[in-house]
């Protein structure tokens, strides 16, 4: 769990084996005053525009503690101050756009996801990617359920309904987290990799390993980690 520093105390960043990300969960709740404060210093004009943006505070409060708690974290990664991590975008493997995964311009590879009340971080020195979400209502799970993996649906359809959410809040964070990873997203379609709706995550795309990640009752999330070594994939190559 993420604790916001004390008025200028250092952050000591873990440094996990290579090929393995260190993760950090916000509270943003608890942590939403503090990260508001230091916003004005750390968050460049982009950042505190979109935060003004959003319509519902609980939102702009999660999403100003999340990317104060990212550039601290960077901050600490790279030794510089957090308002000068330099955020950029990766070129998209799809399309060749400026939209791809987030990236410094070397020296860490990061990916950040909130939802309302969480925040999930993780850095390594490989691509990685995470998601964290709520664990939705039923109906949400009916409407999206068919656009899955032919077997992802089918494992869903074969639940009692009270275990559906849980299931499809495993699948859909597992596939994200995946997705966010290669630096596609859900334009990558979330037919195309089977990863499993099941307790534990199946095999997962090739190249890639898809863990479940702890939270708070109520949410799921997941992290996805490429191989050392192994190539961004493209659409055309991705398994059916």
């Amino acid at each position: 769990m993420f604790a916001f520093p004390e008025d200028r105390q250092r952050i000591t960043p873990l440094r996990p084996p290579p090929g393995v990300p260190s993760l950090w969960l916000v509270d943003a709740v608890r942590h939403g005053g503090h990260a508001q404060r230091l916003a004005p210093e750390i968050l460049d004009a982009g950042e505190l525009d979109r935060a003004a943006r959003l319509a519902v505070a609980a939102d702009r409060s999660c999403y100003v503690t999340a990317h104060v708690a990212l550039r601290l974290l960077l901050g600490a990664r790279l030794g510089v101050a957090p308002g000068a991590v330099p955020l950029t975008r990766e070129p998209c493997p799809s399309c060749g756009g400026p939209h791809g995964r987030p990236a410094t311009g070397g020296g860490v590879h990061f990916s950040l996801s909130h939802t309302r009340g969480v925040a999930l971080l993780a850095f390594a020195d490989v691509p990685v990617g995470v998601d964290v979400e709520r664990v939705p209502e039923p109906g949400v799970v009916s409407g999206i359920a068919g656009q899955l993996h032919p077997a992802e649906s089918r494992e869903l359809a074969q639940l009692p309904d009270e275990q559906r959410p849980a299931a499809f809040g495993r699948v859909w964070t597992r596939k994200e987290a995946y997705l966010k990873g290669e630096g596609i997203g859900l334009a990558g379609g979330l037919a195309a990799e089977h990863v499993g709706t099941g307790p534990r995550p199946g095999p997962g795309p090739a190249g890639w390993t898809v863990t479940d990640v702890e939270v708070p009752a109520g949410y799921a999330a997941a992290v996805a980690v490429r191989a050392a070594g192994r190539p961004p994939a493209h659409v055309g190559d991705r398994r059916k």
